[in-house]
């Protein structure tokens, strides 16, 4: 359902990814490993359309992103790509069950298919007593757990996260681990994981391994 090839990316000069083919199937944990500056977020940032590659091309069930722009660029992102970060990004403003909601609110979905949705996904993920709980109410591994309801909510093709474990202790890091697979189970989603956490690329279905800006292994 995700195609790569040949992608590259320069910054000035620099070249940060030299070629990177990758494909993943539907319902596949795949991480992408390697040391600090092997190029992994910038690879994770162009799969997902959060920036433009130098050359190559990339497909999302067979959408060339790259022909993609604009508000035509950011409905696509909104409605088939689900992110989650090692800072969760919660707006403090809003409830636990308002964040989640935004994704579907942007997208046009009606409003009470939204929060019902939004409510199924936070009791799903333990967190039926935190609803109205406003980010600095929860624990830090509650909070990751509304981002990775938030990135759920317009049931994305693929969820992107970007070292998701990274801001969390061992017990959460390990629960967070899980739940991934918990939901590749249950709703057969994909994901594609940056992290250096050994146990969670472990787990996945497959490890990329990066260096100098290449899949190397």
């Amino acid at each position: 359902m995700l195609v790569a090839r040949n992608v590259t990316k320069n910054y000035s000069n620099l070249p940060v990814l030299r070629g990177v083919d990758i494909s993943v199937s539907k319902g596949e944990i795949v991480t992408i490993v390697g040391s600090s500056g092997a190029g992994k977020s910038t690879l994770l940032h162009i799969l997902g359309t959060l920036d433009a590659p130098s050359g190559g091309e990339i497909f999302i069930n067979d959408v060339l992103t790259s022909h993609l722009a604009g508000d035509a660029l950011a409905d696509f992102r909104n409605r088939h790509i689900g992110f989650i970060f090692q800072f969760h990004h919660l707006l403090p403003e809003f409830s636990a069950l308002e964040n989640v909601c935004i994704p579907g609110f942007i997208a046009g979905t009606r409003k009470n298919e939204v929060r019902e949705r939004a409510e199924y996904l936070l009791e799903t993920l333990g967190l039926k007593d935190r609803l109205h709980h406003r980010p600095t109410q929860l624990s830090g591994g509650e909070q990751q757990r509304v981002a990775v309801a938030r990135a759920l909510i317009n049931n994305p093709d693929v969820v992107m996260a970007d070292e998701p474990t990274g801001n969390l202790d061992s017990h959460n890091a390990k629960e967070l681990h899980q739940l991934f697979l918990q939901l590749r189970d249950q709703f057969g989603q994909t994901f594609i994981i940056v992290t250096h956490n050994e146990e969670l690329a472990t787990l996945s279905d497959r490890q990329l391994v990066m260096k100098d800006g290449k899949i190397v292994a």
